[in-house]
């Protein structure tokens, strides 16, 4: 129990370091008994409707889960990787399901709900598959996804939807339609919608008659749509993707800023976790191993949702267990995705070194 306080005295000294009151942050996070939640499992198979191989689909690695609520159960949809022999980036990745009464303890569904086929979205998602998904739902209870297509060569932040977080229909790429396809073919990734909890239901909300969504691996973007699916970027003066978050030398998002679990709207404004990448050279903060993953969060303005007010200036959780520090990823990840409010507690789930899936709990 002496342990369970100091972690919770040192993450309100963490907090404290955020830009302004810390009081919008979400958190402090604890890390609870049983991790990892998710481990890899050679033993499901499927077979590929591409290929027509039998394919052991998670015999690599899981990792950077979405989660979202339904019908009083946590529902994970988690990244799989299939080659253990394959580099990083050269695997094929599918989209599992899994599900839990307690958040803690998860029942896998036997085979993958996304991945490659041959339908007429196959050149976007083959040979690199569906990665890294967020999920949220409707007003009407339908599910939306938003994940990465993978080819190899351009990475695109695609949609798909679905009635029970099983059967899976795919819609496309976000950007396909937004300024006459100028971004279809432009790296995308990690799109994070604006939401609002009703209960412990996430549900898409529109701000001034637009559903909101911020987006990137590098840099954090932001886009509008009328209908979840169809996503217009916001532009700068100069015409170009509008950058609404930045890296920032020496710290501990140096190197990279990139969209974790959808984003919260709060009294106190619109609140969004993100990872932050130390970077590899002279930009690095001193404070983390170079290249490793970390987790901070920001504050938008409720009516401006491209108007930063606050960010933490340290990170809320980082690597320190054992999975977190040796898997796949060797410098080190915790990568948020995953966020609900669940029987009174956050539980906040993400990609341990790209290799296992982890939780960590807040009051």
């Amino acid at each position: 129990m002496r342990n369970y306080y100091y972690v919770i005295l040192l993450g309100f000294l963490i907090l404290g370091l955020a830009n302004g009151s810390d009081r919008w942050v979400i958190g402090p996070f604890v890390r609870p008994a049983g991790n990892p939640v998710l481990k890899p499992d050679s033993t499901l198979v499927f077979v590929s409707p591409v290929t027509r191989d039998t394919i052991r689909w998670q015999a690599a690695d899981v990792f950077n889960p979405a989660a979202i609520v339904r019908n009083g159960e946590i529902y994970l949809l988690y990244r799989c990787e299939d080659n253990p022999g394959a580099g990083i980036g050269r695997r094929t990745s599918t989209i599992g399901v899994a599900v839990s009464e307690d958040g803690i303890h998860f029942t896998k569904y036997k085979e993958p709900v996304l991945y490659p086929d041959s339908g007429v979205f196959f050149h976007y998602d083959y040979p690199g598959g569906c990665e890294d998904p967020r999920v949220v739902q409707t007003e009407d209870g339908l599910y939306m996804m938003t994940y990465t297509s993978w080819n190899l060569k351009v990475a695109r932040l695609s949609v798909a939807t679905s009635r029970d977080l099983y059967q899976w229909k795919k819609r496309g790429p976000a950007f396909a339609r937004a300024y006459g396809g100028r971004f279809l073919d432009t790296w995308s990734k990690s799109g994070a919608i604006v939401t609002m909890f009703n209960g412990d239901v996430q549900v898409a909300t529109k701000i001034d008659g637009k559903y909101w969504m911020y987006w990137g691996d590098h840099f954090i973007h932001i886009a509008y749509s009328n209908n979840l699916v169809h996503w217009t970027p916001m532009l700068d003066s100069a015409g170009r993707l509008m950058n609404v978050v930045s890296p920032r030398p020496k710290m501990y998002d140096s190197q990279i800023a990139e969209c974790g679990p959808p984003a919260v709207i709060t009294k106190d404004g619109i609140v969004l976790l993100y990872n932050g990448e130390n970077a590899w050279g002279e930009n690095a903060s001193p404070s983390l191993a170079k290249g490793r993953y970390s987790v901070g969060e920001l504050l938008f303005d409720r009516a401006r949702p491209w108007k930063v007010i606050a960010r933490t200036c340290g990170p809320i959780l980082k690597p320190t267990l054992v999975d977190e520090l040796t898997g796949q990823y060797k410098a080190g990840t915790t990568f948020v995705e995953g966020l609900v409010r669940f029987k009174g507690r956050w539980y906040l789930y993400y990609g341990a070194a790209d290799s296992r899936v982890n939780v960590a709990i807040a009051e």
